[in-house]
């Protein structure tokens, strides 16, 4: 097992697609239903025995969560905050641009 590259409250966007998001929680290999990895393309399938994020991400057009393998994650250095309506629930931004989890929300 492998251990993830990105971690709880790191901005990260996709690189293949147009979208950023937030880390809020990290599976070490594949934790979802076969037909949700058999609806990616083959070429674009990744390997379940990776770690797969957990996204509050956003686009151009809207808001949702994401569920990533690493294999397809960059970080991102933009330093641009996401504007996720579900973020302030369980983050503080830090001056750094990232974002920390909430005493709160550690329990």
């Amino acid at each position: 097992m492998r251990e993830a590259k990105f971690s709880i409250g790191q901005v990260v966007r996709h690189r293949h697609f147009p979208f950023r998001g937030v880390v809020f929680d990290v599976d070490p290999v594949f934790s979802n239903t076969d037909e949700w990895l058999t609806a990616i393309p083959e070429p674009m399938r990744p390997d379940k025995n990776q770690p797969f994020y957990h996204l509050f991400a956003e686009n151009s057009e809207s808001h949702y969560i994401a569920y990533v393998s690493e294999q397809n994650l960059l970080p991102d250095e933009s330093g641009e905050p996401i504007e996720h309506p579900q973020i302030d629930e369980v983050f503080e931004e830090t001056d750094e641009g990232g974002y920390k989890l909430r005493p709160e929300s550690l329990n």
